[in-house]
């Protein structure tokens, strides 16, 4: 009987720290995404290149490659995604800051944090 107990102890003693710690992973970074400000941007006064950026912030971490030609933006390369990627999220948002030329565009509806995430990493690519 005292077996069983020590038992039942340690697997309810194991579902918590899994539990918790699979907590605390899907919301770390949570906090500094919500309140995080993406800066416009103007490739006009860049030189042409390829540019890398990145933002850490838990699972929404990711790194991003820029292309600039004659000016512009012509490719944003995704080096690094975000730990949960939908790429059609991914694909909506590049396509709209290379039609626009700036990041200052309208957010992924339903991902929120993973779009301000990779707008920061363009942010951080470009401001360098």
């Amino acid at each position: 009987m005292k077996m069983i107990i020590k038992v039942i102890l340690g697997v309810t003693f194991l579902l918590v720290l899994i539990i918790g710690g699979t907590i605390f992973y899907m919301t770390r970074g949570l906090d500094s995404g919500e309140n995080m400000i993406i800066n416009s941007i103007n490739p006009a006064q860049l030189k042409d290149g390829v540019y890398r950026g990145n933002y850490n912030g838990g699972r929404w971490s990711n790194e991003v490659n820029i292309t600039l030609k004659n000016k512009r933006i012509i490719q944003i390369t995704i080096a690094k995604s975000v730990v949960f990627e939908k790429p059609e999220v991914s694909r909506e948002l590049i396509n709209k800051v290379i039609e626009k030329q700036d990041t200052d565009i309208d957010i992924i509806s339903g991902a929120t944090f993973t779009s301000k995430a990779y707008l920061k990493s363009i942010e951080n690519a470009l401001l360098k």
